[in-house]
């Protein structure tokens, strides 16, 4: 009996220090995943406050109606109407989202309900490793291949940095984002939805284009802003690809300037410190934030509206 005792004793002692350490490690892994939210936090408003202190600089000496309204953007000679910028970008995003909205959707269609299963588990890592081809590559890619192409082919007049050849090469770099997130929106789908289509009598495609895609449509909308944002940042494709000419209402077929661009045209080169033409590249940013911030506002807005429950 006092043996038994001790040895009870003993065991409510270990699994005292067992639960003690328990608690400990849980309250350090909380305090360490606090941290890095909050390490997160500060870094963004860290980033947000620096780069509108340097544009509240630059709006001392350009008035903020000339910046979002004139059409001229040539620092060297003092003008600094960003819509030219604004623009170049808009024109290269809406190629891309053209080329890899069907494209990703499609993809995700096959993968979610026409791909066997050993397939899709090959087929979709192969798809997402285009996201790690990087971006420098397809730059070089659309001005050495698809702009001789198109000149050879199907556009005589195309200039060698133009709009059409950097959105269309920026499109593929963005199908991996919009197929992958939209297929793991549509796999999400109940499968009690398309068995109850299926025992109504509707076939694979009816279901997928009338059942499954509504109702995984606030993922694939999701998906679509996020390739939209990711367009609208990139930078070397365009660099490269595009050109450094500032264009209004320009051709695709002709040299335009994106916002990113221009960014690291100015810092990449001898513009001093300081100068209004350096602080520009602030303006340009804080514009570029707020319209990356939009669409994901935009994106948070719908999903939450449109979200389907099951």
């Amino acid at each position: 009996m006092v043996i038994r005792a001790e040895g009870t004793r003993s065991g409510a002692d270990a699994w005292k220090r067992n639960s003690r350490t328990r608690e400990a490690r849980e309250r350090v892994i909380k305090v360490f995943l606090t941290a890095c939210a909050y390490l997160s936090i500060f870094t963004t408003f860290g980033i947000v406050i620096v780069l509108f202190e340097e544009t509240s600089r630059f709006f001392l000496e350009v008035s903020p109606v000339e910046f979002l309204t004139s059409t001229r953007w040539a620092p060297p000679q003092g003008d600094f109407g960003v819509l030219p910028l604004v623009y170049g970008t808009l024109m290269a995003t809406i190629i891309a989202i053209a080329v890899a909205l069907p494209i990703g959707l499609l993809t995700a269609i096959y993968l979610s309900e026409y791909a066997p299963q050993g397939l899709r588990r090959w087929l979709k890592p192969a798809l997402e490793i285009l996201a790690g081809v990087p971006t420098v590559v397809y730059g070089y890619f659309a001005l050495t291949f698809i702009t001789p192409f198109f000149r050879d082919s199907l556009f005589s007049g195309i200039e060698s940095f133009n709009a059409i050849s950097a959105g269309l090469i920026m499109g593929v770099m963005i199908i991996p984002t919009v197929a992958s997130v939209s297929e793991d929106a549509i796999y999400a789908v109940p499968l009690s939805l398309r068995e109850g289509a299926y025992a109504l009598g509707a076939t694979r495609r009816e279901t997928a284009t009338k059942i499954v895609v509504p109702a995984a449509l606030s993922g694939i909308v999701a998906a679509v802003i996020l390739g939209i944002s990711r367009a609208i940042g990139e930078t070397m494709i365009v660099t490269i690809a595009m050109g450094a000419q500032a264009n209004w209402l320009g051709s695709p077929l002709e040299g335009m300037q994106a916002m990113t661009a221009y960014i690291v045209q100015v810092v990449g080169g001898e513009t001093p410190r300081g100068s209004i033409t350096y602080e520009s590249i602030f303006a340009v940013g804080s514009a570029l934030f707020l319209m990356t911030l939009v669409l994901n506002l935009a994106s948070y807005w719908f999903v939450r509206r449109y979200r389907e429950t099951y």
